[in-house]
């Protein structure tokens, strides 16, 4: 099998540079996101993305324990990700947010936890409160400074073994970093082709922190997307370059993003697909196709929120650089 990469972190520990993402696989989808995490245990895959939003942690976790009851894999060859949902972000519900991840997943520690967006949401058993008027989120007015501090204090007591943040803009990495005595290991944002995030990741690099890209493959599945919207993996011009390497648009789209830097988590429930998406690492695109590809951004963001866009740490508001 293909030997993944590690990335070092700043705080001195290690992350393979290619992870399982587990989104989309909610309620009714339980078998396939449980296989799909067998499957990539089988196969090589060390890395996890979850989040307590998935609704699908308890199926990830009976998974991971079925392959260390196996013998396949010991927990500490694992490199577990998780979330801190928008409604959890008040201090005092972050460590039994992180308490119940790790509950569902029947872990004792994770390797990495997030704060899944700088906003906040109202508080209670709804994960998603929505104004019947308006159709947006209700906020919570909780900043995710005083949040931030929380995270810090779940990593001290070692529930966590490092924190990082996902889709924080540059100013609100700016504010956080002014009180912050952990500095967050990673920033998990959205970045393809279309979004190359070019100067958020410069200056996440500046600092010290990675950059995890989600929807690496443009999250082909997504159940919002509309006739029109950007569909990077069947760009003409991806596929191309594809048949110049011999290989597929999706293995072209994630070398691009790993030659970035960037630690990449595309998703795939398709046991051949995961493979694929491993054998990355044996070939590498040429300068001259790297830069043609960044031609293709078209600020072609398609994981937006746009139902928090009211709320004032909403990340993506017209007007912010980056």
């Amino acid at each position: 099998m293909p030997r993944i990469p590690l990335i070092k972190l700043n705080n001195g520990l290690s992350i393979p540079a290619l992870g399982l993402g587990t989104w989309q696989g909610p309620p009714g989808k339980e078998a396939e996101v449980g296989q799909a995490v067998r499957d990539a245990i089988d196969v090589g895959y060390r890395h996890f993305d979850c989040a307590h939003v998935y609704a699908n942690e308890k199926i990830i976790g009976d998974a991971i324990q079925d392959k260390i009851k196996e013998g396949v894999v010991k927990r500490e060859e694992l490199f577990i990700v998780s979330k801190l949902w928008n409604t959890f972000h008040r201090p005092d519900l972050v460590e039994p947010a992180l308490r119940e991840t790790l509950n569902n997943l029947q872990l004792d520690y994770l390797d990495l936890y997030l704060v899944h967006w700088p906003h906040a949401f109202k508080e209670g058993s709804n994960l998603h409160p929505v104004d019947p008027k308006t159709g947006l989120f209700i906020p919570s007015d909780v900043d995710f400074v005083d949040t931030w501090k929380a995270m810090e204090e779940v990593n001290k007591k070692g529930l966590s073994k490092s924190i990082g943040i996902s889709n924080f803009n540059s100013k609100q990495i700016k504010r956080l970093l002014k009180s912050a005595k952990i500095v967050p290991v990673t920033n998990q944002i959205e970045c393809h082709p279309y979004l190359n995030q070019s100067k958020l990741r410069k200056f996440c690099s500046n600092r010290g922190i990675t950059v995890t890209s989600y929807s690496p493959l443009g999250s082909p599945s997504r159940p919002w997307q509309k006739p029109g919207d950007p569909d990077v993996i069947n760009d003409p011009k991806i596929k191309e370059i594809g048949n110049k390497y011999g290989k597929s648009p999706a293995q072209i789209l994630l070398r691009y993003n790993v030659q970035l830097g960037n630690i990449v988590i595309p998703k795939s429930s398709n046991r051949n697909r995961l493979v694929e998406n491993m054998s990355i690492f044996d070939f590498k695109l040429s300068e001259e196709d790297m830069k043609y590809i960044d031609t293709f951004d078209c600020n072609g963001r398609i994981c937006p929120q746009a139902e928090a866009r009211e709320h004032p740490f909403y990340p993506f508001k017209p007007g912010v650089e980056f």
